[in-house]
Protein backbone atom coordinates (compact mmCIF):
# COMPACT_ATOMS: atom_id res chain seq x y z
CA UNK A 1 0.00 0.00 0.00
CA UNK A 2 3.27 2.14 0.67
CA UNK A 3 3.92 2.33 -3.09
CA UNK A 4 0.73 3.54 -3.87
CA UNK A 5 0.31 6.18 -1.60
CA UNK A 6 3.96 7.31 -2.33
CA UNK A 7 3.50 7.46 -6.15
CA UNK A 8 0.13 9.73 -5.08
CA UNK A 9 2.10 12.00 -3.13
CA UNK A 10 5.01 12.42 -5.74
CA UNK A 11 2.00 12.83 -8.52
CA UNK A 12 0.87 15.63 -6.14
CA UNK A 13 4.03 16.98 -5.33
CA UNK A 14 3.98 16.32 -1.59
CA UNK A 15 6.51 15.10 1.15
CA UNK A 16 5.83 12.85 4.07
CA UNK A 17 5.50 16.02 6.67
CA UNK A 18 2.87 17.80 3.73
CA UNK A 19 0.84 15.32 4.14
CA UNK A 20 0.66 14.57 7.40
CA UNK A 21 -0.73 17.89 8.19
CA UNK A 22 -3.02 17.57 5.11
CA UNK A 23 -4.08 14.60 6.91
CA UNK A 24 -4.16 16.53 10.23
CA UNK A 25 -1.50 13.75 11.64
CA UNK A 26 1.46 13.88 13.68
CA UNK A 27 4.30 13.09 10.60
CA UNK A 28 5.12 9.82 13.07
CA UNK A 29 2.29 8.47 11.70
CA UNK A 30 3.22 8.17 7.97
CA UNK A 31 6.72 6.88 9.23
CA UNK A 32 4.86 3.94 11.19
CA UNK A 33 2.74 3.21 8.32
CA UNK A 34 5.93 3.61 5.76
CA UNK A 35 8.16 0.94 7.84
CA UNK A 36 5.24 -1.52 8.48
CA UNK A 37 4.33 -0.82 11.82
CA UNK A 38 0.92 -0.16 11.08
CA UNK A 39 0.22 -3.61 10.09
CA UNK A 40 -3.94 -2.91 9.58
CA UNK A 41 -4.72 0.46 9.15
CA UNK A 42 -7.86 1.59 10.79
CA UNK A 43 -10.90 3.05 8.78
CA UNK A 44 -10.61 6.59 9.82
CA UNK A 45 -6.63 6.52 9.16
CA UNK A 46 -7.53 4.94 5.52
CA UNK A 47 -9.81 8.12 5.33
CA UNK A 48 -7.76 10.55 6.22
CA UNK A 49 -4.68 9.16 3.39
CA UNK A 50 -7.83 9.07 0.87
CA UNK A 51 -8.66 12.73 1.53
CA UNK A 52 -5.54 14.54 1.70
CA UNK A 53 -4.36 12.55 -1.56
CA UNK A 54 -7.95 13.77 -3.20
CA UNK A 55 -9.22 9.95 -3.96
CA UNK A 56 -11.92 7.90 -3.04
CA UNK A 57 -11.35 4.93 -0.59
CA UNK A 58 -12.61 2.54 -3.65
CA UNK A 59 -9.75 4.22 -5.66
CA UNK A 60 -6.74 3.20 -3.26
CA UNK A 61 -8.34 -0.37 -2.79
CA UNK A 62 -9.11 -0.56 -7.04
CA UNK A 63 -5.25 0.16 -7.14
CA UNK A 64 -3.83 -2.05 -4.05
CA UNK A 65 -5.51 -4.76 -5.94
Amino acid sequence: MWTIIKQMMEDLGINQEQLAKRMGVHSGVISDFKLGHIKKPSFDLMCKFADALGVSLDELREKED
